[in-house]
Protein backbone atom coordinates (compact mmCIF):
# COMPACT_ATOMS: atom_id res chain seq x y z
CA UNK A 1 0.00 0.00 0.00
CA UNK A 2 1.98 2.96 -1.30
CA UNK A 3 0.19 5.76 0.56
CA UNK A 4 1.09 8.10 3.38
CA UNK A 5 -0.42 7.98 6.84
CA UNK A 6 -2.20 11.26 6.09
CA UNK A 7 -3.85 9.69 3.04
CA UNK A 8 -5.23 6.92 5.26
CA UNK A 9 -6.52 9.52 7.74
CA UNK A 10 -8.32 11.25 4.89
CA UNK A 11 -9.96 7.96 3.91
CA UNK A 12 -10.98 7.24 7.52
CA UNK A 13 -12.48 10.73 7.81
CA UNK A 14 -14.60 10.09 4.71
CA UNK A 15 -15.89 6.82 6.23
CA UNK A 16 -16.42 8.15 9.77
CA UNK A 17 -17.11 11.91 9.48
CA UNK A 18 -19.25 12.10 12.63
CA UNK A 19 -17.08 9.89 14.87
CA UNK A 20 -14.97 11.62 17.51
CA UNK A 21 -11.29 11.69 16.56
CA UNK A 22 -9.87 13.88 19.36
CA UNK A 23 -11.23 14.61 22.84
CA UNK A 24 -9.57 17.47 24.65
CA UNK A 25 -10.81 19.24 27.79
CA UNK A 26 -14.09 20.93 27.00
CA UNK A 27 -14.30 19.87 23.37
CA UNK A 28 -14.64 16.89 21.05
CA UNK A 29 -13.40 17.03 17.45
CA UNK A 30 -15.00 14.73 14.90
CA UNK A 31 -13.03 13.19 12.07
CA UNK A 32 -14.72 15.66 9.70
CA UNK A 33 -13.54 18.58 11.85
CA UNK A 34 -10.06 17.09 12.18
CA UNK A 35 -9.87 16.75 8.40
CA UNK A 36 -11.26 20.23 7.74
CA UNK A 37 -8.98 22.07 10.15
CA UNK A 38 -5.89 20.21 8.94
CA UNK A 39 -6.86 20.93 5.32
CA UNK A 40 -7.19 24.65 6.04
CA UNK A 41 -3.83 24.72 7.82
CA UNK A 42 -2.31 22.88 4.85
CA UNK A 43 -3.57 25.65 2.56
CA UNK A 44 -2.03 28.31 4.81
CA UNK A 45 1.29 26.48 4.91
CA UNK A 46 1.29 26.06 1.13
CA UNK A 47 0.56 29.75 0.59
CA UNK A 48 3.56 30.57 2.79
CA UNK A 49 5.74 28.51 0.46
CA UNK A 50 5.83 25.27 2.44
CA UNK A 51 5.89 22.26 0.13
CA UNK A 52 6.96 18.63 -0.15
CA UNK A 53 10.09 17.90 1.91
CA UNK A 54 9.91 21.16 3.90
CA UNK A 55 9.82 20.80 7.67
CA UNK A 56 7.05 22.01 9.98
CA UNK A 57 7.90 22.25 13.69
CA UNK A 58 5.37 21.27 16.36
CA UNK A 59 6.28 23.28 19.46
CA UNK A 60 3.07 22.39 21.21
CA UNK A 61 1.56 20.93 24.32
CA UNK A 62 -0.74 17.94 23.92
CA UNK A 63 -4.00 18.80 22.22
CA UNK A 64 -5.85 18.82 18.93
CA UNK A 65 -3.51 21.46 17.46
CA UNK A 66 -0.56 19.07 17.64
CA UNK A 67 -2.29 16.35 15.61
CA UNK A 68 -3.84 18.90 13.23
CA UNK A 69 -0.36 20.27 12.48
CA UNK A 70 1.00 16.78 11.79
CA UNK A 71 -1.98 16.03 9.51
CA UNK A 72 -1.58 19.35 7.66
CA UNK A 73 2.08 18.63 6.98
CA UNK A 74 1.22 15.12 5.77
CA UNK A 75 -1.28 16.57 3.31
CA UNK A 76 1.49 18.58 1.66
CA UNK A 77 4.21 15.98 1.79
CA UNK A 78 5.91 18.27 4.30
CA UNK A 79 7.78 16.80 7.26
CA UNK A 80 6.47 17.23 10.84
CA UNK A 81 9.23 17.86 13.40
CA UNK A 82 8.81 17.48 17.17
CA UNK A 83 10.20 20.34 19.26
CA UNK A 84 10.50 19.81 23.02
CA UNK A 85 8.18 22.30 24.74
CA UNK A 86 10.71 22.68 27.57
CA UNK A 87 13.26 24.20 25.21
CA UNK A 88 14.10 27.83 25.83
CA UNK A 89 14.64 30.27 22.97
CA UNK A 90 18.20 29.32 22.03
CA UNK A 91 17.59 25.59 22.42
CA UNK A 92 14.50 25.80 20.23
CA UNK A 93 16.37 27.83 17.61
CA UNK A 94 19.17 25.25 17.47
CA UNK A 95 16.73 22.44 16.68
CA UNK A 96 14.84 24.55 14.12
CA UNK A 97 18.09 25.46 12.37
CA UNK A 98 19.16 21.83 12.32
CA UNK A 99 15.80 20.86 10.82
CA UNK A 100 15.75 23.82 8.37
CA UNK A 101 12.24 24.50 9.64
CA UNK A 102 10.02 26.32 7.17
CA UNK A 103 7.16 26.86 9.63
CA UNK A 104 6.37 26.50 13.31
CA UNK A 105 3.06 26.02 15.08
CA UNK A 106 3.40 26.76 18.80
CA UNK A 107 1.26 26.86 21.92
CA UNK A 108 0.43 30.41 23.04
CA UNK A 109 1.94 29.76 26.47
CA UNK A 110 5.30 29.15 24.75
CA UNK A 111 5.25 32.34 22.68
CA UNK A 112 8.02 34.04 24.65
CA UNK A 113 10.52 31.39 23.54
CA UNK A 114 9.75 31.70 19.83
CA UNK A 115 11.12 35.23 19.40
CA UNK A 116 14.74 34.08 19.25
CA UNK A 117 13.90 31.62 16.47
CA UNK A 118 11.96 34.25 14.55
CA UNK A 119 15.09 36.42 14.53
CA UNK A 120 17.76 33.78 13.94
CA UNK A 121 16.30 30.91 11.89
CA UNK A 122 16.43 32.15 8.28
CA UNK A 123 14.34 29.31 6.83
CA UNK A 124 11.20 30.16 8.85
CA UNK A 125 8.39 31.41 6.60
CA UNK A 126 5.32 31.12 8.82
CA UNK A 127 4.67 31.34 12.56
CA UNK A 128 1.29 30.14 13.83
CA UNK A 129 0.17 30.51 17.44
CA UNK A 130 -2.34 28.06 18.93
CA UNK A 131 -4.05 29.88 21.80
CA UNK A 132 -3.22 33.18 23.40
CA UNK A 133 0.20 34.12 24.79
CA UNK A 134 0.62 33.88 28.56
CA UNK A 135 2.47 36.68 30.33
CA UNK A 136 5.11 39.00 28.89
CA UNK A 137 6.84 39.20 26.56
CA UNK A 138 4.18 38.02 24.18
CA UNK A 139 6.64 36.77 21.60
CA UNK A 140 7.03 37.56 17.90
CA UNK A 141 4.21 38.56 15.56
CA UNK A 142 2.34 35.38 14.67
CA UNK A 143 -1.00 34.44 13.18
CA UNK A 144 -3.53 32.92 15.56
CA UNK A 145 -4.44 29.39 14.49
CA UNK A 146 -8.21 29.77 14.72
CA UNK A 147 -8.16 33.10 12.87
CA UNK A 148 -5.93 31.62 10.19
CA UNK A 149 -8.23 28.64 9.66
CA UNK A 150 -11.38 30.77 9.59
CA UNK A 151 -9.99 32.83 6.71
CA UNK A 152 -8.56 29.96 4.66
CA UNK A 153 -10.31 27.43 2.48
CA UNK A 154 -9.53 23.72 2.96
CA UNK A 155 -7.01 22.14 0.63
CA UNK A 156 -8.62 19.27 -1.33
CA UNK A 157 -7.53 15.80 -0.22
CA UNK A 158 -4.88 14.31 -2.48
CA UNK A 159 -3.08 10.99 -2.21
CA UNK A 160 0.52 11.11 -1.03
CA UNK A 161 3.10 8.29 -1.28
CA UNK A 162 4.52 6.17 1.56
CA UNK A 163 7.96 7.71 0.95
CA UNK A 164 6.85 10.97 2.62
CA UNK A 165 8.75 11.55 5.85
CA UNK A 166 8.52 12.43 9.54
CA UNK A 167 11.33 13.61 11.84
CA UNK A 168 11.55 12.46 15.44
CA UNK A 169 14.18 14.36 17.41
CA UNK A 170 15.67 12.39 20.26
CA UNK A 171 15.78 13.76 23.79
CA UNK A 172 19.29 15.16 23.70
CA UNK A 173 19.81 14.78 27.45
CA UNK A 174 23.48 13.84 27.01
CA UNK A 175 24.27 15.79 23.85
CA UNK A 176 22.80 17.52 20.82
CA UNK A 177 19.32 16.29 19.86
CA UNK A 178 19.39 14.10 16.75
CA UNK A 179 16.69 14.08 14.10
CA UNK A 180 15.67 10.51 13.23
CA UNK A 181 14.20 10.31 9.73
CA UNK A 182 11.25 7.97 9.24
CA UNK A 183 9.58 7.21 5.94
CA UNK A 184 5.88 6.96 6.63
CA UNK A 185 5.64 3.56 4.96
CA UNK A 186 8.30 2.14 7.28
CA UNK A 187 6.63 3.70 10.30
CA UNK A 188 3.28 2.27 9.19
CA UNK A 189 4.79 -1.22 8.97
CA UNK A 190 6.20 -0.82 12.49
CA UNK A 191 2.66 -0.17 13.75
CA UNK A 192 1.24 -3.42 12.37
CA UNK A 193 1.68 -5.43 15.57
CA UNK A 194 0.69 -2.83 18.22
CA UNK A 195 -2.12 -1.19 16.23
CA UNK A 196 -3.67 -3.67 13.81
CA UNK A 197 -3.10 -7.01 15.59
CA UNK A 198 -5.44 -6.15 18.50
CA UNK A 199 -8.18 -5.75 15.87
CA UNK A 200 -7.54 -9.23 14.51
CA UNK A 201 -5.64 -7.93 11.48
CA UNK A 202 -2.35 -9.79 11.21
CA UNK A 203 -0.96 -8.03 8.13
CA UNK A 204 -0.78 -4.39 7.09
CA UNK A 205 -3.78 -3.52 4.87
CA UNK A 206 -2.89 -3.90 1.20
CA UNK A 207 -5.18 -1.17 -0.14
CA UNK A 208 -6.47 2.20 1.02
CA UNK A 209 -10.05 0.92 0.85
CA UNK A 210 -9.15 -2.02 3.09
CA UNK A 211 -7.51 0.29 5.64
CA UNK A 212 -10.59 2.52 5.75
CA UNK A 213 -12.87 -0.51 6.05
CA UNK A 214 -10.88 -1.86 9.01
CA UNK A 215 -11.30 1.49 10.77
CA UNK A 216 -15.01 1.63 9.99
CA UNK A 217 -15.58 -1.91 11.27
CA UNK A 218 -13.53 -1.38 14.43
CA UNK A 219 -15.52 1.75 15.23
CA UNK A 220 -18.88 0.10 14.53
CA UNK A 221 -18.02 -2.86 16.76
CA UNK A 222 -16.75 -0.67 19.60
CA UNK A 223 -13.20 -2.05 19.29
CA UNK A 224 -11.47 1.09 18.01
CA UNK A 225 -8.88 2.31 20.54
CA UNK A 226 -9.52 5.19 22.93
CA UNK A 227 -5.95 6.27 23.70
CA UNK A 228 -4.83 8.80 26.30
CA UNK A 229 -1.16 9.81 25.99
CA UNK A 230 -0.09 10.95 29.45
CA UNK A 231 3.36 11.50 27.91
CA UNK A 232 3.82 14.43 25.53
CA UNK A 233 2.98 13.92 21.87
CA UNK A 234 6.54 15.01 21.14
CA UNK A 235 7.50 11.62 22.67
CA UNK A 236 7.67 8.96 19.94
CA UNK A 237 5.62 6.49 22.00
CA UNK A 238 2.89 9.07 22.59
CA UNK A 239 2.73 10.31 19.00
CA UNK A 240 3.06 6.96 17.21
CA UNK A 241 0.39 5.26 19.33
CA UNK A 242 -1.91 8.25 18.90
CA UNK A 243 -1.36 8.16 15.16
CA UNK A 244 -2.23 4.46 15.27
CA UNK A 245 -5.51 5.16 17.06
CA UNK A 246 -6.50 7.54 14.27
CA UNK A 247 -5.54 4.98 11.61
CA UNK A 248 -8.07 2.55 13.06
CA UNK A 249 -11.06 4.82 13.65
CA UNK A 250 -10.18 5.39 17.28
CA UNK A 251 -10.03 8.41 19.52
CA UNK A 252 -7.11 10.35 21.02
CA UNK A 253 -7.82 11.82 24.45
CA UNK A 254 -5.74 14.65 25.89
CA UNK A 255 -5.66 16.24 29.32
CA UNK A 256 -5.14 19.81 30.47
CA UNK A 257 -1.95 21.48 29.34
CA UNK A 258 0.87 22.00 31.81
CA UNK A 259 2.49 19.62 34.28
CA UNK A 260 1.29 16.15 35.15
CA UNK A 261 -1.91 16.31 37.23
CA UNK A 262 -2.48 12.71 38.30
CA UNK A 263 -5.96 13.34 39.67
CA UNK A 264 -7.02 15.01 36.43
CA UNK A 265 -5.61 12.09 34.42
CA UNK A 266 -7.69 9.52 36.31
CA UNK A 267 -10.78 11.72 36.20
CA UNK A 268 -10.31 11.99 32.43
CA UNK A 269 -9.87 8.23 32.08
CA UNK A 270 -13.22 7.75 33.82
CA UNK A 271 -15.11 10.58 32.09
CA UNK A 272 -13.81 9.89 28.58
CA UNK A 273 -13.77 6.10 28.94
CA UNK A 274 -10.12 5.75 27.95
CA UNK A 275 -9.06 2.21 27.08
CA UNK A 276 -5.30 2.77 26.93
CA UNK A 277 -2.99 5.19 28.69
CA UNK A 278 0.58 5.82 27.55
CA UNK A 279 3.23 6.51 30.17
CA UNK A 280 7.02 6.71 30.32
CA UNK A 281 8.27 4.52 33.13
CA UNK A 282 8.45 5.42 36.80
CA UNK A 283 8.66 9.18 36.30
CA UNK A 284 5.13 9.30 34.88
CA UNK A 285 3.66 6.21 36.52
CA UNK A 286 4.69 6.90 40.12
CA UNK A 287 2.45 10.01 40.54
CA UNK A 288 -0.41 8.13 38.89
CA UNK A 289 -0.06 5.16 41.24
CA UNK A 290 0.31 7.41 44.28
CA UNK A 291 -2.97 9.09 43.37
CA UNK A 292 -4.72 5.75 42.88
CA UNK A 293 -3.56 4.58 46.30
CA UNK A 294 -4.53 7.87 47.97
CA UNK A 295 -7.98 7.81 46.37
CA UNK A 296 -8.56 4.22 47.44
CA UNK A 297 -7.42 4.95 51.00
CA UNK A 298 -9.77 7.95 51.11
CA UNK A 299 -12.72 5.81 50.02
CA UNK A 300 -13.08 7.48 46.60
CA UNK A 301 -11.55 4.98 44.15
CA UNK A 302 -11.53 5.95 40.50
CA UNK A 303 -13.69 4.25 37.90
CA UNK A 304 -11.15 2.32 35.82
CA UNK A 305 -13.60 -0.11 34.21
CA UNK A 306 -12.87 1.23 30.72
CA UNK A 307 -9.10 0.87 31.08
CA UNK A 308 -7.67 -2.28 29.51
CA UNK A 309 -4.00 -1.49 28.87
CA UNK A 310 -1.05 0.62 29.97
CA UNK A 311 1.79 1.16 27.51
CA UNK A 312 5.22 2.30 28.71
CA UNK A 313 8.45 2.90 26.83
CA UNK A 314 11.64 4.91 27.00
CA UNK A 315 12.63 4.26 30.61
CA UNK A 316 12.27 1.68 33.36
CA UNK A 317 8.86 0.84 34.84
CA UNK A 318 9.47 -1.03 38.09
CA UNK A 319 7.61 -4.15 39.17
CA UNK A 320 6.37 -2.42 42.33
CA UNK A 321 4.38 0.06 40.26
CA UNK A 322 3.15 -2.66 37.94
CA UNK A 323 1.90 -4.62 40.96
CA UNK A 324 0.06 -1.58 42.29
CA UNK A 325 -1.66 -1.07 38.92
CA UNK A 326 -2.65 -4.72 38.59
CA UNK A 327 -4.09 -4.67 42.11
CA UNK A 328 -6.36 -1.73 41.25
CA UNK A 329 -7.31 -2.24 37.61
CA UNK A 330 -7.88 -5.12 35.22
CA UNK A 331 -5.15 -4.03 32.84
CA UNK A 332 -2.46 -5.51 30.65
CA UNK A 333 0.81 -3.61 31.04
CA UNK A 334 2.92 -3.50 27.89
CA UNK A 335 6.44 -2.39 28.79
CA UNK A 336 8.58 -1.89 25.68
CA UNK A 337 12.32 -1.69 25.12
CA UNK A 338 12.38 0.68 22.17
CA UNK A 339 14.08 3.75 20.79
CA UNK A 340 13.44 6.50 18.27
CA UNK A 341 15.92 4.65 16.04
CA UNK A 342 13.72 1.57 15.77
CA UNK A 343 12.19 -1.30 17.62
CA UNK A 344 10.58 -2.32 19.83
CA UNK A 345 13.40 -4.69 20.67
CA UNK A 346 11.51 -6.54 23.39
CA UNK A 347 8.34 -6.50 25.50
CA UNK A 348 7.60 -7.30 29.12
CA UNK A 349 3.85 -7.98 29.17
CA UNK A 350 1.96 -8.62 32.39
CA UNK A 351 -1.78 -9.11 32.86
CA UNK A 352 -2.00 -9.76 36.61
CA UNK A 353 0.25 -9.90 39.65
CA UNK A 354 1.04 -13.55 38.99
CA UNK A 355 3.03 -12.47 35.91
CA UNK A 356 5.52 -10.64 38.13
CA UNK A 357 8.46 -10.29 38.23
CA UNK A 358 8.22 -9.08 34.65
CA UNK A 359 10.76 -10.17 32.04
CA UNK A 360 11.57 -8.79 28.63
CA UNK A 361 11.24 -11.18 25.72
CA UNK A 362 12.68 -10.14 22.34
CA UNK A 363 10.58 -9.82 19.21
CA UNK A 364 11.63 -12.04 16.27
CA UNK A 365 13.53 -9.18 14.58
CA UNK A 366 15.78 -8.65 17.63
CA UNK A 367 19.06 -10.25 18.59
CA UNK A 368 21.93 -9.44 20.94
CA UNK A 369 25.29 -9.18 19.17
CA UNK A 370 28.93 -8.98 20.19
CA UNK A 371 31.36 -6.32 19.00
CA UNK A 372 32.13 -8.35 15.85
CA UNK A 373 28.44 -8.73 14.95
CA UNK A 374 28.09 -12.36 16.06
CA UNK A 375 24.84 -13.30 17.79
CA UNK A 376 25.23 -14.03 21.50
CA UNK A 377 23.83 -17.35 22.64
CA UNK A 378 21.27 -17.57 25.46
CA UNK A 379 22.80 -18.27 28.84
CA UNK A 380 26.37 -17.49 27.76
CA UNK A 381 26.67 -14.69 30.30
CA UNK A 382 28.17 -12.41 27.64
CA UNK A 383 27.11 -8.81 27.32
CA UNK A 384 26.27 -7.47 23.88
CA UNK A 385 24.17 -4.79 22.21
CA UNK A 386 20.60 -4.99 20.98
CA UNK A 387 20.16 -5.13 17.21
CA UNK A 388 16.80 -4.85 15.45
CA UNK A 389 16.07 -5.74 11.83
CA UNK A 390 12.42 -4.76 11.50
CA UNK A 391 11.06 -1.57 9.86
CA UNK A 392 13.73 1.11 10.35
CA UNK A 393 14.29 4.84 9.89
CA UNK A 394 16.49 6.08 7.07
CA UNK A 395 18.99 7.48 9.57
CA UNK A 396 19.88 10.77 11.23
CA UNK A 397 19.30 14.14 9.61
CA UNK A 398 22.59 15.75 8.51
CA UNK A 399 24.68 13.13 10.29
CA UNK A 400 25.93 10.42 7.90
CA UNK A 401 28.69 9.28 10.27
CA UNK A 402 26.30 8.59 13.12
CA UNK A 403 23.84 7.04 10.68
CA UNK A 404 26.49 4.59 9.50
CA UNK A 405 27.48 3.75 13.08
CA UNK A 406 23.92 3.11 14.28
CA UNK A 407 22.31 1.50 11.22
CA UNK A 408 24.62 -1.41 10.47
CA UNK A 409 24.41 -4.16 7.89
CA UNK A 410 24.84 -7.55 9.58
CA UNK A 411 24.84 -10.69 7.42
CA UNK A 412 23.39 -8.66 4.56
CA UNK A 413 20.51 -7.26 6.64
CA UNK A 414 20.22 -3.67 7.87
CA UNK A 415 19.87 -3.39 11.66
CA UNK A 416 19.37 -0.60 14.16
CA UNK A 417 22.11 -0.79 16.82
CA UNK A 418 21.74 2.33 18.99
CA UNK A 419 24.07 0.98 21.69
CA UNK A 420 21.71 -0.56 24.25
CA UNK A 421 23.54 -3.21 26.28
CA UNK A 422 21.88 -6.50 27.19
CA UNK A 423 22.39 -10.12 28.19
CA UNK A 424 20.38 -13.08 26.94
CA UNK A 425 19.31 -15.40 29.73
CA UNK A 426 19.02 -19.17 29.38
CA UNK A 427 15.30 -19.02 28.58
CA UNK A 428 15.83 -16.36 25.90
CA UNK A 429 14.65 -13.42 28.02
CA UNK A 430 16.66 -10.20 27.82
CA UNK A 431 18.21 -8.36 30.75
CA UNK A 432 18.61 -4.71 29.75
CA UNK A 433 21.79 -3.06 31.06
CA UNK A 434 21.50 0.49 29.73
CA UNK A 435 23.22 2.50 27.01
CA UNK A 436 26.83 1.65 26.13
CA UNK A 437 27.86 5.29 26.58
CA UNK A 438 26.76 5.15 30.24
CA UNK A 439 28.89 2.18 31.34
CA UNK A 440 30.94 3.04 34.45
CA UNK A 441 34.57 1.91 34.64
CA UNK A 442 35.58 1.79 38.28
CA UNK A 443 39.05 0.40 38.98
CA UNK A 444 38.93 -1.58 35.74
CA UNK A 445 35.56 -3.16 36.56
CA UNK A 446 32.61 -2.35 34.29
CA UNK A 447 29.33 -1.45 35.99
CA UNK A 448 26.07 -1.20 34.05
CA UNK A 449 23.92 1.57 35.57
CA UNK A 450 20.63 -0.14 34.74
CA UNK A 451 21.58 -3.17 36.82
CA UNK A 452 22.25 -1.01 39.88
CA UNK A 453 19.13 1.08 39.23
CA UNK A 454 17.02 -2.08 39.14
CA UNK A 455 18.44 -3.12 42.51
CA UNK A 456 17.69 0.29 44.04
CA UNK A 457 14.18 0.39 42.60
CA UNK A 458 13.38 -2.91 44.26
CA UNK A 459 13.61 -1.15 47.64
CA UNK A 460 10.10 -0.17 48.79
CA UNK A 461 11.23 3.31 49.79
CA UNK A 462 12.72 4.20 46.40
CA UNK A 463 10.44 6.00 43.95
CA UNK A 464 12.98 6.78 41.24
CA UNK A 465 16.74 6.75 40.77
CA UNK A 466 19.64 7.32 38.41
CA UNK A 467 23.11 5.79 38.64
CA UNK A 468 26.09 7.54 37.06
CA UNK A 469 29.86 7.48 37.12
CA UNK A 470 31.66 10.38 38.80
CA UNK A 471 35.37 11.08 38.34
CA UNK A 472 37.66 9.62 40.98
CA UNK A 473 41.44 10.07 41.13
CA UNK A 474 41.99 6.57 42.48
CA UNK A 475 39.35 4.49 40.69
CA UNK A 476 38.88 6.50 37.49
CA UNK A 477 35.15 6.61 38.16
CA UNK A 478 33.07 5.74 41.18
CA UNK A 479 29.51 4.48 41.13
CA UNK A 480 27.13 7.13 42.44
CA UNK A 481 23.37 7.53 42.59
CA UNK A 482 20.65 10.11 43.00
CA UNK A 483 17.57 8.55 44.58
CA UNK A 484 14.05 9.97 44.82
CA UNK A 485 12.20 8.94 47.96
CA UNK A 486 9.22 10.02 49.98
CA UNK A 487 10.57 8.19 53.04
CA UNK A 488 12.27 10.69 55.28
CA UNK A 489 13.89 7.95 57.37
CA UNK A 490 15.70 6.23 54.48
CA UNK A 491 19.48 6.48 54.68
CA UNK A 492 22.37 6.08 52.30
CA UNK A 493 23.79 3.19 54.33
CA UNK A 494 20.47 1.34 54.23
CA UNK A 495 20.38 1.58 50.44
CA UNK A 496 24.01 0.52 50.11
CA UNK A 497 23.36 -2.53 52.25
CA UNK A 498 20.26 -3.29 50.19
CA UNK A 499 22.18 -3.21 46.90
CA UNK A 500 25.04 -5.26 48.39
CA UNK A 501 22.60 -8.14 49.06
CA UNK A 502 22.39 -8.93 45.35
CA UNK A 503 25.32 -7.23 43.62
CA UNK A 504 29.09 -7.33 43.88
CA UNK A 505 30.68 -4.77 46.16
CA UNK A 506 32.21 -2.72 43.34
CA UNK A 507 28.69 -2.12 41.97
CA UNK A 508 27.37 -0.62 45.21
CA UNK A 509 27.02 3.20 44.95
CA UNK A 510 29.78 4.83 46.98
CA UNK A 511 27.81 8.07 47.11
CA UNK A 512 24.04 8.49 47.23
CA UNK A 513 22.07 11.74 47.21
CA UNK A 514 18.49 11.50 48.48
CA UNK A 515 15.96 13.90 46.95
CA UNK A 516 12.16 14.20 46.82
CA UNK A 517 12.19 13.83 43.00
CA UNK A 518 14.53 13.56 40.03
CA UNK A 519 14.72 15.92 37.11
CA UNK A 520 13.43 14.28 33.95
CA UNK A 521 12.60 15.55 30.50
CA UNK A 522 8.92 15.57 29.40
CA UNK A 523 9.66 12.31 27.58
CA UNK A 524 10.66 10.68 30.86
CA UNK A 525 14.39 10.61 30.20
CA UNK A 526 16.70 11.39 33.09
CA UNK A 527 18.94 14.43 32.84
CA UNK A 528 22.26 12.68 33.42
CA UNK A 529 24.38 15.84 33.43
CA UNK A 530 22.13 17.28 36.15
CA UNK A 531 22.51 14.09 38.22
CA UNK A 532 26.30 14.30 38.03
CA UNK A 533 26.21 17.93 39.15
CA UNK A 534 23.98 17.07 42.10
CA UNK A 535 26.40 14.37 43.24
CA UNK A 536 29.49 16.52 42.74
CA UNK A 537 27.95 19.52 44.51
CA UNK A 538 26.86 17.22 47.31
CA UNK A 539 30.50 16.45 48.02
CA UNK A 540 30.55 12.98 46.50
CA UNK A 541 32.79 11.60 49.24
CA UNK A 542 32.09 7.96 50.03
CA UNK A 543 30.29 7.41 53.30
CA UNK A 544 28.95 10.94 53.70
CA UNK A 545 25.17 11.11 54.00
CA UNK A 546 23.52 13.60 51.71
CA UNK A 547 19.82 14.21 51.57
CA UNK A 548 17.16 16.36 49.95
CA UNK A 549 18.47 19.58 48.52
Amino acid sequence: MDVSIGTIWEAVARRLPGAVAISEPGRDHTYAEFEDRAARLATALERAGVGPGDTVACYLYNGAAYLETVFAAFKLGAVPVNANYRYTGKELSAVLRDADAAAIVFSGELAAHVGHAARTVPTLRLLVRAGEPAGEPAGPPATGLDDLLAGTEPRPAASRPSTDRLFMYTGGTTGRPKGVIWRQGDLLHSLTVPIFRPLGVSELPSTLDEAARIAETAHAEGRAPATLPVVPLMHATGLFNSMGALLTGGRVITTRQGGLDARHVWETVAARRAGTIIVAGNAVCRPLVDELVAAQDAGRPYDLTSLSSVISSGTVLSDGLKRALHERADVTIIDALASSEGGPFAFAITSFTGDLPSRFHPVPATKVISSDGAEIAPGSGETGVLAYAGPLPLGYHKDPARTEATFRVIDGVRHSVPGDLARVEEDGAITFLGRDSGVINTGGEKVFPQEVENALLAHPGVNDCVVVGVRDETWGERVSAVVATGDGTLTERELQDWVRRGLAGYKVPRAIVLLPALRRTPTGKLEVAWARRVIEEGGGAPGALRSGR
